[in-house]
């Protein structure tokens, strides 16, 4: 390809994404109503300073996240909850901190799909696989008094569960919202404070199903985490909420 039009290309991509997110950004804050007209392309290029061939992309990308829908006589605005899961992580990142509410709805949500994971994946494992969930489980145990110094290998273990368990769906949901949620979180540097009782036990308990080759046992626990660390990120969010609020109120960081 010609280098000056592969260049041209490149920067018209960069402009239609930088668009997207504009427009994006307002759609999730409620700054358009459900069903109401979106701005016409010609408007919106005069707008940004972009070509109607960037706005064109630009609505595309919304319209492929479920924001928007174009007709015919123009786009309009869809509802929030019938959009993609691509834009929870946005939706996470809009403000200082994230809606405790939606924190929780994730942790509820993916918590289901590692138990689900975990109960498929243990009955499903061969030898060689089980021997290499328990040496996980070993390099979890050296790291068990230090909750970030775990994450690494925790998902490693989470995603090696979903390797043996072959099921793509929840692969792919799981995926998305790891990158979302996880991101977020070191970001803001939410860190659970969950006892260290609760952590020996879940990979005691993590050992004994592998002993037994017992998928149910691996699910309650997993799933019995997650219900503790929903308790634990939201205890974190909320001291952090408490933390800014009273720098609003004092003008001096708490």
């Amino acid at each position: 390809m010609n280098t000056k039009l592969s260049r041209g290309l490149a920067v018209n991509t960069t402009i239609s994404h930088d668009i997207a997110e504009a427009l994006q950004d307002e759609i999730l804050r409620r700054q358009y109503r459900c069903g109401e007209r979106f701005p016409s392309e010609r408007d919106l290029a005069g707008r940004f300073s972009a070509s109607r061939g960037a706005v064109r992309e630009a609505l595309s990308q919304l319209e492929q996240l479920g924001l928007i829908r174009v007709h015919p006589g123009g786009a309009r605005v869809q509802a929030v909850d019938s959009a993609s899961i691509a834009v929870l992580g946005p939706l996470m990142a809009m403000n200082e901190l994230p809606d405790p509410v939606l924190v929780d709805q994730f942790l509820q949500t993916f918590g289901a799909l590692a138990s689900l994971t975990a109960r498929s994946a243990i009955d499903k494992a061969n030898a060689d696989e089980l021997v290499r969930l328990e040496e996980i489980i070993e390099e979890l145990s050296a790291h068990a008094k230090d909750f970030e110094t775990m994450q690494p290998k925790w998902r490693e273990f989470l995603e090696f569960l979903a390797l043996i368990a072959d099921n793509l769906v929840v692969r792919l949901i799981s995926n998305d919202l790891k990158a979302q949620f996880v991101e977020q979180m070191i970001n803001l540097g939410i860190k659970p404070n969950l006892e260290q009782k609760a952590i020996n036990q879940l990979l005691d308990s993590l050992k004994l199903s592998l002993a037994r080759k017992d998928g149910a046992l691996a699910g309650e626990a997993i799933q019995s985490h997650f219900d503790q660390l929903r308790l634990a990120i939201s205890k974190a969010i909320n001291i952090k909420l408490a933390s800014f609020h009273k720098k609003d109120s004092t003008g001096v960081n708490a």
